[in-house]
């Protein structure tokens, strides 16, 4: 009794406990539900796996069953983002347990009642239970921010090296409260639209809609909520690994203040969508210019920092291009979340203002299958380059190493960047090629995304399988990590 109650204590207490449960269940859901997707359906692997769980699905509902499935996803996302600033920013112990334990509650209950309701049959029983996990989850957030106050005179920092007020109050702290507060009144735009599904208001797509000349308030406001809940994201993930990897120095004091603005900016420019959507992509473009500065100086920041500890670490003092180089490429996962925030200018941000800037001139000529197929493929890269790097992120708080931590860095690395270039050449593919000459093109960036796809859910599954194995040891790693997880809750 008293090895499941420890293991109980690891899996629901301890940061690194918490973050291993999320990760696989967003492993299973993607794993199962993987199954009814694209290739898969047109090879008939789809109805097997539908008859297989013995769902029931009608053609007309598939827009709601999305919903709740990104939904679903996303919300453990927010929960592992919610552990690690839980555990990396300074708060009471008490209130990191009370935050962790509402939105594990919260996000559990609406990934299992959300897909029960939209997959196997509707029991809106299971309907009203979603809602309630998503309201835990909402407490959270306020449980969150009440946390992150930076106004305290306790979490004034006077250290030069970290961005700060005359008054001591910490722009990095700033920056997490910013984001927290922006997050969970952005979660409230949702929510208006959503609690009127059904009372006038039918469920669609973002991308169905796209060419409508007038859209509905309700409508403008999902649409704001999709795009400034996946961005909130990518900026709480910017903020954790600056912490992570102890973001300090000049470009630090320059990095928090352009994070704080842009978020408020991109935020201000979400919500004006209903009243003024003529003006609102302006103002959000302006605002994510911020952003994407610091998190700019933050790549270069951690690279300059993984490079310089590794040539201490060999003793090279006077090294060469090649040397640099090789000490940047030695850890895979530090060196990876950070490539990753770069890759993403060329596979989202430069394809996104481009298509901003020729939507009337380029996107608009194009059949509107081709422009539904860009948009999704736009969002859906945004979100396997976060989750991406929360997977290189947890891999190097396990501490994996030697083999292991290369084979699994690089392989999550070039599998996945290869996909998401071979989705933007697909989702891009009406520049190149007129419709009558793309299968070619179709099919090479499908067998790449497919293959470099499944390559990372194969090596996600490997390490979810060693930490499996490891919980059945007696005094295998999760036991370090749970003392760890301690101590560091008695240093608080």
């Amino acid at each position: 009794m008293q090895a499941i109650r420890n293991r109980f204590n690891y899996l629901f207490r301890s940061t690194k406990g918490l973050i291993l449960v999320a990760i696989a269940l967003i492993s299973i859901v993607t794993a199962a539900w993987g199954m009814l997707s694209g290739p898969l359906k047109e090879w008939g692997i789809s109805a097997v796996a539908i008859r297989l769980y013995g769902m029931k699905l009608v053609e007309a509902e598939r827009e709601g069953r999305i919903i709740l499935l990104y939904h679903t996803i996303a919300m453990a996302v927010v929960a592992i983002e919610t552990y690690l600033i839980t555990a990396l920013v300074r708060m009471k112990p008490s209130q990191q347990t009370s935050i962790n334990a509402t939105i594990t509650v919260g996000y559990i209950t609406s990934l299992v009642f959300g897909l029960a309701f939209g997959y196997f049959g509707h029991n809106f029983i299971f309907h009203g239970l979603f809602i309630a996990g998503q309201t835990l989850v909402f407490f959270a957030g306020l449980q969150l921010a009440a946390a992150l106050w930076p106004w305290r005179a306790e979490y004034h920092v006077t250290d030069p090296a970290y961005a700060h007020t005359r008054g001591g109050v910490d722009l990095e702290r700033v920056a997490f409260f910013a984001m927290a507060v922006v997050t969970l009144i952005s979660a409230i735009f949702g929510a208006v639209a959503g609690s009127l599904f059904g009372n006038g208001f039918e469920t669609f797509l973002a991308e169905d809609i796209v060419r409508q000349p007038v859209k509905a308030s309700l409508q403008l406001a999902v649409i704001g909520h999709l795009h400034i809940m996946l961005e909130l994201i990518a900026v709480a993930l910017t903020l954790i690994v600056g912490r992570w990897l102890d973001f300090r120095g000049k470009l630090h004091q320059w990095a928090m203040p352009l994070m704080i603005i842009g978020t408020l900016i991109v935020a201000a420019g979400v919500w004006a969508v209903v009243p003024f959507e003529r003006i609102a992509h302006v103002i959000i473009n302006v605002g994510a210019f911020p952003t994407l500065i610091a998190s700019w100086l933050l790549v270069w920041f951690g690279w300059r920092k993984i490079t310089a500890a590794r040539l201490a670490e060999r003793g090279i003092q006077r090294a060469g291009f090649t040397q640099k180089l090789g000490a940047l490429l030695h850890d895979p996962l530090k060196f990876g979340m950070l490539w990753q925030m770069i890759y993403m200018n060329f596979v989202v941000t430069a394809v996104g203002i481009f298509m901003a800037i020729r939507l009337d001139e380029a996107i608009r000529t194009w059949p509107l299958r081709d422009e539904q197929v860009s948009l999704t493929g736009h969002w859906h890269i945004l979100s396997g380059i976060i989750a991406t790097i929360i997977l290189l992120l947890y891999a190097d708080m396990a501490k994996l190493k030697g083999k292991a931590r290369q084979w699994f860095g690089w392989t999550v690395i070039i599998a996945a960047d290869v996909a998401f270039a071979a989705v933007t050449l697909f989702e891009t593919k009406r520049l190149y090629v007129s419709e009558a000459a793309q299968q070619p093109l179709v099919d090479i960036s499908m067998i790449l995304s497919d293959a470099g796809l499944a390559t990372v859910l194969v090596v996600l599954a490997a390490l979810m399988v060693w930490r499996l194995i490891d919980l059945f040891k007696r005094r295998g790693r999760w036991a370090a990590e749970l003392a760890e997880d301690a101590e560091a809750e008695v240093e608080r």
